[in-house]
């Protein structure tokens, strides 16, 4: 796996180069601002990006609008975004905006190495991966879409782990359910959100980016 990191602690950059070669990962490049970074990814072609959310020269939004940029030249480049707070509106920005290969961590996460790596990989293997904090918080504040109340607290609690990226066995562990029972929450959360099986739509993917965009439309 071959991936650039843009980030502008030093510590923490080289931290993340050291834990990732340390598991045969390919680092091509690092860089601590968002244009460099840019200049990675296009000379080094990557196969993940991993980058911070605030950097130079402004720390507010660079890392997410390299992202966007990044995924616009090659939609096919995995995305990691590290952030050290949630906020609410650069995830949304970012995860509705595709798809697949997209994650978006908190920086305490990196510290759980199993859970990183588990991110890292699924979202280099094609999957996604949000993290959980950033979920309860698009959770506790999306409300414009009354279709959401009529879940169950299990069936919230499933489709926050299907936000999170986890698939249902992964799911069922995680709940200390069957997969049946996962299984049969999905059909429930699909009925009460009104979305029925079609060859277009991808109904787990519809589920989980319709609280996605209910909470990017919150004044």
């Amino acid at each position: 796996m071959r991936i650039v990191i843009a980030e502008d602690d030093p510590l923490l950059r080289e931290g993340l180069a050291l834990l990732l070669r340390a598991e045969g990962m390919d680092v091509v490049a690092t860089a601590d601002n968002a244009d460099d970074a840019l200049d990675a990814i296009e000379a080094h072609k990557p196969d993940v990006a991993i980058l911070d959310v605030r950097m130079p020269p402004t720390h507010t939004d660079e890392g997410v609008r390299a992202a966007v940029e990044a995924r616009r030249r090659r939609p096919d480049l995995a995305v990691l975004v590290l952030s050290a707070y949630v906020e609410q509106s650069f995830a949304t920005e970012l995860l509705t905006g595709g798809v697949g290969k997209l994650g978006y961590l908190l920086k305490e996460r990196v510290g759980r190495v199993e859970e990183f790596l588990d991110a890292l990989r699924r979202v280099a293997d094609g999957g996604t991966a949000i993290d959980p904090e950033v979920v309860a918080q698009l959770f506790s504040r999306s409300r414009q879409d009354t279709r959401l109340e009529r879940l169950s607290p299990r069936e919230k609690d499933v489709l926050a782990l299907m936000a999170e990226g986890l698939g249902n066995s992964a799911v069922a562990e995680r709940l200390f359910v069957t997969d049946g029972a996962v299984h049969k929450h999905i059909r429930s959360i699909f009925a009460k959100l009104d979305l029925a099986p079609t060859d277009q739509t991808d109904r787990r993917v519809a589920a989980v980016l319709r609280y996605l965009e209910d909470a990017r439309r919150r004044p």
